[in-house]
Order: structure tokens, then C-alpha cells, then sequence
């Protein structure tokens, strides 16, 4: 299927982060849809996640310190499948280093099978090779997305999981509107590597690789 045609569930988690004896958890997620290479601004999921009296990683970002009493009384990520179901099974699923959310979907629903995945910052690299930096808040920035992230996420500030989650699909979108990836599949993106230490996947549309 065409990347232009397809649905899209983009997400992210913000994460305690590791210490030791305590492994690394979500402590928020947030989802937006995204359809015909746009982002549905009005569709859009989060929610806080209970980790319990934890300590957090003292580098790990995020307001997480301002809410550690919603935390304590937040759903699990397991009780909310109900939610989360139609928005995870059955269509493409986006991340920006996707390894995390990936891990923390699986790990929480193993039962189920989810994907393919789409990792937008395999795709930064892909398409800005020499920008200095691929992290998503200076992707944002450089290419000009951040007054509409700031309109649609008013009140938000980067490192909450919604407002990443919506910096990632204007990012997508973005990407899929430059004139070299017109026509591009949703196996094209789940396959595309930038070559930072690997190579592509098998079948992988050359139009996303450069060594």
C-alpha cells in the first residue's frame, strides 16, 4: 500500500528511565492519527501511566517529577487495551527511534502481533544526512515544523509523550511530502535503513537509502 494512503497510529512513551535493580517504564503515552499523509489533528490519545514509588533515572526528561501522585494512581499500561486496541492492531505504527515504543508495546501485549513498524528517525537520517543533529526536537526546529507543533499542542512542551507523538507526524508528513519519496509504500518505510551501522533490509526502496 501506498504510504499516501495508508493509516498510521503515530506514538510515544516517556520512560522512567534505568536504575539499577528497576527496569526502565513507560510513565506516559500519547498517540495521534494519521491518514492520507496528514495528520488528523483531532484524534489523539494520552494518558499518564502508573510506575509506582520507583525511583526515575535523574537524567530521564520530562514533568515527571510534577506528577508523581497522578502516577501513583494512573492505569497500568496492560488495563487500558481496551483504548489502545483499535489504534494499535491493525495499522502502521510510527515512532521516532522506534526501539523503544516497539519494546514496550511487545512486552506489555505479547499476545498480539503489532506493525509493521515506521521509525522516523531512520528516516531523518535517510533524508538529511548531514544535518547535525536527528533528535526530534531539533528536527522540529530546523525544518520549520515547530509553529504548527505549538499550535496543536498548546500548553505542551517537548519530552510529553502527545506533543512528541504530534512533532513525529508532522515529521512523517513532512517526509513524505519531499518530491523524492513521492510513491513511497508503507514497506518501503518499515524497511528503510540509513546505513548508520547496518544496511538495508531486503527490498528496501533505494529512493530511502544512502550509504
Amino acid at each position: 500500500m501506498l504510504a499516501s494512503e495508508a493509516q498510521f497510529t503515530v506514538l510515544d512513551f516517556e520512560s522512567t528511565g534505568s536504575v539499577e535493580g528497576f527496569a526502565n517504564e513507560p510513565w506516559q503515552i500519547g498517540m495521534v492519527f494519521f491518514a492520507s499523509g496528514r495528520v488528523v489533528g483531532d484524534c489523539s490519545f494520552s494518558s499518564l501511566l502508573r510506575v509506582g514509588q520507583r525511583p526515575f533515572n535523574p537524567y530521564a526528561p520530562g514533568r515527571h517529577a510534577l506528577v508523581r501522585e497522578e502516577l501513583a494512581v494512573a492505569p497500568l499500561l496492560a488495563d487500558l487495551w481496551p483504548l489502545l486496541s483499535s489504534w494499535l492492531v491493525g495499522r502502521a505504527l510510527v515512532a521516532h527511534h522506534a526501539a523503544t515504543e516497539r519494546k514496550f508495546v511487545g512486552e506489555t501485549f505479547p499476545l498480539h502481533g503489532f506493525g509493521p513498524w515506521v521509525d522516523t528517525l531512520e528516516l531523518a537520517r535517510i533524508a538529511y544526512p548531514a544535518s547535525p543533529s536527528h533528535r526530534l526536537e531539533d528536527l522540529t526546529e530546523t525544518l520549520g515544523l515547530e509553529p504548527r507543533l505549538r499550535e496543536r499542542c498548546s500548553g505542551l512542551a517537548p519530552h510529553d509523550a502527545l506533543y512528541d507523538a504530534v512533532a513525529c507526524a508532522l515529521l512523517l508528513e513532512h517526509l513524505l511530502g519531499l518530491p523524492q519519496w513521492q510513491g513511497v509504500s508503507v514497506a518501503d518505510l518499515a524497511a528503510a535503513r540509513s546505513g548508520w551501522g547496518r544496511g538495508p533490509r531486503p527490498g528496501a526502496d533505494h529512493r530511502l537509502w544512502r550509504a
